[in-house]
């Protein structure tokens, strides 16, 4: 588990910076829907990292919010899974 946990982390990282950078060269970049997955399937810490070494998407509002509600849906679902357990 611990091993998924650190690829997922790493693979949002390298996707974030990806694309930051596709964004500075103006090519084709990720859909924030595509960011947003790979956040909400446990890349959270790589993904906060990313945004802010690259200052990548720190300043979008719409992002930050729907980046913070996933955040939140984490956490409940952390809580609410280890109290059954």
């Amino acid at each position: 588990m611990l091993y998924v946990f650190l690829i997922m982390n790493l693979i949002a990282f390298t996707v974030f910076g990806l694309d930051k950078w596709k964004a500075t060269h103006h090519k084709r970049r990720f859909s924030e829907f595509s960011l947003l997955i790979l956040t909400f399937l446990g890349g959270t810490v790589g993904a906060i990292l990313a945004m802010m070494i690259f200052r990548h998407k720190v300043s979008k509002k719409s992002f930050l919010w729907k980046f913070g509600i996933i955040i939140l849906i984490q956490i409940l679902l952390f809580y609410f899974l280890n109290l059954k357990y």
